[in-house]
């Protein structure tokens, strides 16, 4: 899959093409994606997808900003398994923002990207103020040759597939309904980074895996699989959060230990799936207490992981 940054001036050739941030990449974005991919085969143009870094909310309200479920590299890479050929990653800044919806679809989706057929949400709005809207895009299409499509709303169990849903169920520790909604667990991935080695003066040493700056969807204390170190997934024991106990600092970490086996995770890059929940983070009035609760967790994740070994593989 090719990724560029924004898009050309003048387009090197057609395409069939989708606009959305799709964070997390849930079902509702994988039907879309199905769409654009079978179109594109059948138009014989490649599948390209417009997306935006940051996500339009973190700019204009970054305080209120969702929290992300997933990064940019991890999008890129669920993108990737969906078939998608080009992604256009276009920097939403000020320039961005004050764009007219006449310019956006002037300048990039017919100058820039020569789009020949384009899927969009039933609900988007581009341009300045959100000025552009489906009908604009319909209108646009017919005097300059190319076709617009909506996707409906994908309904799940009576709820609307979205990412705000997906958030809320992972808010709330529902790993089963946030996976009904994304079609697969829950994961995050990220590079081993050194820490400050708590896990190992109690016992259980801890793979840290980079977040970054990136603020969690989720918190607490988790049965997981690991994968990136074997053929198939470990069972393991994360903690994602603050670490109450360890630390004044409000910065989340995502750390993660190894059931039963030791393995130097330093540098490796990692996915975590997590997969059930088993309390939330809470602050201990001495290290050994939370020493003595770090067991207690690894037997309930230990416990739990044994008699969930199809969940666990995938």
């Amino acid at each position: 899959m090719q990724v560029l940054r924004g898009f050309p001036a003048q387009a090197h050739d057609a395409c069939v093409l989708t606009i959305g941030n799709f964070d997390g990449l849930h079902r509702g974005h994988q039907a879309l994606l199905q769409l654009l991919t079978d179109k594109a085969r059948e138009m014989r143009l490649p599948a390209a997808v417009m997306t935006f870094e940051p996500h339009p909310r973190e700019y204009f309200s970054p305080a209120d900003a969702p929290a992300r479920l997933a990064s940019l590299r991890e999008k890129l890479l669920l993108l990737a398994a969906g078939g998608v050929d080009r992604v256009h990653v276009c920097r939403f800044d000020a320039r961005f923002a004050a764009l007219s919806a006449d310019s956006f679809i002037q300048d990039g989706l017919i100058r820039g990207l020569n789009v020949r057929h384009l899927f969009v949400g039933d609900d988007f709005r581009f341009g300045a103020r959100r000025s552009g809207d489906f009908e604009m895009l319909l209108n646009t299409g017919r005097a300059n040759g190319f076709g617009v499509e909506s996707m409906p709303t994908l309904i799940i169990e009576g709820e609307r597939a979205s990412s705000s849903a997906v958030r809320a169920a992972l808010a709330d520790g529902d790993l089963d309904h946030a996976a009904c909604l994304l079609g697969r667990p829950y994961s995050i991935a990220g590079r081993v980074v050194h820490g400050d080695k708590l896990g190992r003066q109690l016992g259980f040493p801890t793979a840290n895996v980079q977040l970054k700056h990136r603020r969690p969807a989720l918190s607490g204390v988790f049965a997981v699989g690991v994968e990136g170190l074997d053929d198939q997934r470990l069972p393991g024991v994360a903690n994602i959060g603050i670490r109450p106990t360890a630390t004044d600092a409000a910065q989340a970490r995502l750390e993660v230990h190894l059931l039963d086996r030791r393995v130097d995770c330093y540098g490796a890059h990692l996915r975590i799936h997590f997969l059930k929940k088993l309390r939330d983070e809470q602050k201990f009035a001495s290290l050994d207490a939370l020493k003595h609760q770090i067991a207690q967790d690894a037997d309930a994740a230990r416990v739990w992981l044994s008699l969930h070994q199809t969940r666990l593989l995938g």
